[in-house]
């Protein structure tokens, strides 16, 4: 299993938590091959992801950052456009993309749920697992 991890900077404390527990669910699950690119916010990640998937080196790939609501619109921007870049890489490539960029009010939210790093790379192994298994039995 080649694992492709795309995280966010911004946000930092939150998203290097994100960070760590992926990577320790990757450890977990036995992926043979962690890659890990950096980038400088959530809008960044999709096109990192593309390139990932681009390269064919990869059997999935993790998007991991955190947007918390500030004062203005520019959260609501972030978190739709991020997410929809996201599931554009996996379905313009055929490659699963498991999203794992928090959107929440708070940073207290955004604490609340450090899991779901670890939780977007359980989702991208078993989606890569039954992408093997369906062109298994072609």
């Amino acid at each position: 299993m080649r694992l492709g991890i795309v995280a966010s900077r911004f946000n930092e404390d939150i998203a290097a938590k994100l960070l760590e527990r992926a990577k320790a669910e990757a450890a977990k699950l036995g992926a043979l091959e962690v890659t890990v690119e950096s980038v400088p916010g959530a809008l960044e990640i999709p096109l990192a992801l593309q390139w990932l998937a681009q390269s064919g080196r990869f059997d999935a790939l993790v998007a991991i950052g955190a947007v918390i609501r500030g004062e203005t619109l520019h959260f609501e921007l972030v978190a739709n456009e991020s997410a929809r870049g996201v599931m554009d890489v996996a379905l313009d490539f055929g490659i699963p993309v498991a999203n794992g960029i928090l959107t929440t009010e708070d940073e207290k939210q955004a604490l609340a749920r450090l899991d779901k790093g670890a939780e977007a790379v359980r989702v991208a192994v078993e989606m890569a697992r039954l992408k093997a298994r369906l062109h298994e039995n072609r």
